[in-house]
């Protein structure tokens, strides 16, 4: 049934037209109609490429509105940093036991956060956590002595995006639920931080498709901004 919704909402509109941003949110809006508040998504295909080190983009971007999902966080800490962390609203702290509980699999977190003594814990854990997306690393503010202040970001909506194979990037930026002036603030936002972080090396065009989705909907194209 869920197939067939699909088709119909592709008939609805022109899938090789470049709509602007506010048309291709409404259109994709329109047609979300999961059962649940469904996360809005954008890709953005790069001219870059991915397998050389120096052209891969990546960082994070604190949305103005959140996404709309609760993160849960892991910190790597001890002492006052753990009880910093704590109050912060961390969802898991720890050193070797948080290393024991990755080794066992146990991982229900989405970001992880460690002071920068703690790294050595961490290694242990690196071609566990590296593969999945949740290495702390300094250039993303997850290796940091302010813990408290990497956790509160993480919690009130800060993105972390990079690179995927084809130069392709995907983040989650707001949900269905959110009003048009607050998605395209999000939207906006978030283009602007991969803007800034285009490598010296690209030439030409930086950006050359944007798209839009809903989680279970349509995909609609929207106008890249200017190189």
């Amino acid at each position: 049934m869920a197939g067939k919704k699909l088709v119909n909402a592709y008939k609805a509109f022109d899938r090789e037209k470049i709509y602007s941003l506010a048309e291709a949110l409404k259109i994709v809006k329109a047609h979300a109609k999961a059962k649940f508040d469904e996360s809005i998504e954008i890709a953005m295909n790069l001219n870059v490429d991915a397998r050389k080190a120096e052209q891969n983009v990546r960082g994070v971007v604190q949305l103005p509105h959140g996404t709309g999902k609760t993160y849960r966080v892991a910190v790597f800490a001890k002492g006052p940093k753990a009880d910093e962390a704590k109050a912060a609203g961390a969802d898991i702290i720890g050193s070797d036991d948080l290393v024991e509980m990755i080794q066992k699999g146990e991982m229900n977190f989405d970001r992880c956060i460690a002071t920068p003594d703690m790294m050595v814990h961490v290694g242990k854990v690196g071609k566990i956590l590296g593969p999945r997306g949740l290495m702390p690393n300094p250039k993303l503010g997850t290796v940091t002595m302010d813990v408290a202040g990497a956790v509160k970001a993480v919690k009130g909506g800060q993105v972390e995006y990079r690179t995927e194979k084809a130069g392709v990037i995907h983040a989650g930026v707001g949900k269905v639920s959110f009003s048009e002036e607050k998605l395209v603030e999000n939207i906006e936002a978030f283009m602007g931080a991969v803007q800034k972080a285009r490598p010296a090396g690209v030439k030409g065009t930086y950006v050359k498709r944007m798209s839009l989705s809903s989680t279970m909907g349509v995909g609609v194209k929207f106008e890249a901004p200017a190189a």
